[in-house]
C-alpha cells in the first residue's frame, strides 16, 4: 500500500500498522482508514456509536470523533483527534479517549473499527 500522508508520525503509524497486519486482519483495516485523503475522512458522531457500539467495547475510528448526540454507554474509544464536546461527553459516560497510537499492546480480536 502506497501511503499517501506526509505527516511523518502518522506515516510511521500506517507503515507500522500495515506491517502488524499481515498478522491479523483488523490491524490492516485501521492502516486504510488512516491512509485515505483529509477530505474524505472519517467523521463518526456519538450518536452512532450509541447505536451501534455494545458497553465497555473497544472501537478504533481512523479519523475524527464528533460530539454530535449523546452517549449513555462507558466505551473505550481510539481516534486519531476528537472535538471537545465529544471527549467531554465519552468521560462523562464512564468511557476512555485513546491516542490511535496507545493500540499497540491491545488484543486485535476485541477491537472494532467503525468509521
Amino acid at each position: 500500500m502506497k501511503v499517501r500522508n506526509k505527516n511523518p508520525a502518522l506515516k510511521k503509524l500506517i507503515e507500522e500498522f500495515n506491517r502488524k497486519g499481515h498478522e491479523k486482519g483488523a490491524w490492516k483495516a485501521i492502516a486504510g482508514g488512516l491512509n485515505r485523503p483529509r477530505r474524505q475522512g472519517y467523521e463518526v458522531g456519538l450518536d452512532r456509536l450509541e447505536r451501534f457500539a455494545k458497553a465497555k467495547e473497544t472501537i478504533v475510528v481512523p479519523g475524527v470523533v464528533l460530539g454530535k448526540g449523546e452517549l449513555t454507554k462507558p466505551l473505550n474509544i481510539a481516534a486519531l483527534r476528537f472535538s471537545a464536546s465529544a471527549r467531554a461527553k465519552i468521560e462523562k459516560a464512564g468511557g476512555k479517549c485513546m491516542d490511535i497510537s496507545e493500540l499497540d499492546g491491545k488484543a486485535v480480536s476485541r477491537i472494532r473499527v467503525m468509521g
